[in-house]
């Protein structure tokens, strides 16, 4: 079974706990170490980024981190080799997050079987247009197993929803507002009234919810509402800060704590 698959049908009665970084920042070797810090720690998923110039639905934060690790060097093929590395040290889920213009010029068939090489289980690629997905993407990711994860925010209709859930497996990534991404100290009343409308439409694949989530307030309204939550502005800037996976990893856990 496919690694996320396993996870939310291991895990049906915990809240799950997803982080996002950048890979390449802060620095260009550190890719192994983030991930095996993070598995240490206990998070269930890593969503490792790949860097791209032009990240449209990215804050400051991680457009910063993209811009960084692009200094540092840092490529798909350089990316994947890194995670070649480390494939039998990690058991955790890995979903490559990355915009479509580098996974085309690297080649989409070449893509996905790297993915497998290198113990990747699940992609989200933010412009990939969903009928491009089901004409061309999708077949080539059901042939290595790899599940592409789709985005819904509050400008999505119901029938668009519904149509990602019958056509896309693993889980639907919930973005909490129809912006870009950073952290937030708190979920007004209508996103809490978007997280309870999907709630009621009864979804065949679990969902996560990220986007603005840094604190307890954020972190308990995206676990009353889905599967999980996914975190990535606030420990990119812990991880900047510090320097070292295992110090932004708990000082992310205390910010968690508090409102």
């Amino acid at each position: 079974m496919n690694k996320i698959n396993a996870l939310f049908a291991n895990n049906k009665d915990r809240k799950l706990l997803s982080l996002y970084f950048c890979a390449g920042c802060p620095t260009l070797e550190g890719t192994g170490d983030i991930i095996k810090a993070m598995e240490r720690k206990g998070i269930d998923m890593i969503e490792v980024g790949i860097p791209f110039s032009d990240p449209l639905a990215d804050g400051p934060v991680i457009q910063s981190a993209g811009t960084v690790a692009l200094k540092n060097g840092m490529t798909v093929k350089k990316l994947f080799a890194q995670l070649k590395e480390i494939k039998n040290e990690v058991q955790l889920p890995l979903v490559l997050m990355g915009y479509l213009n580098p996974i085309m010029h690297y080649g989409i068939e070449a893509f996905f079987k790297s993915c497998v090489e290198s113990g990747v289980s699940g992609t989200i690629i933010p412009d990939l247009p969903f009928d491009d997905y089901l004409k061309v993407v999708k077949p080539i990711a059901d042939k290595y197993d790899i599940r592409v994860i789709m985005m819904i925010t509050p400008e999505t209709s119901e029938e668009r929803i519904r149509f990602i859930d019958e056509h896309t497996d693993g889980f639907i990534y919930m973005v909490s507002s129809a912006s870009i991404t950073g952290a937030q100290s708190s979920f007004g009343d209508a996103k809490l009234a978007y997280f309870n409308h999907i709630n009621s439409m009864n979804l065949r694949n679990p969902r996560m919810i990220g986007f603005g989530i840094s604190n307890k307030q954020t972190l308990t309204s995206a676990q009353d509402n889905a599967a999980g939550a996914i975190i990535g502005s606030k420990f990119v800037t812990l991880l900047n800060e510090t320097g070292d996976p295992d110090k932004a990893l708990d000082g992310l856990f205390e910010c968690l704590k508090s409102s």
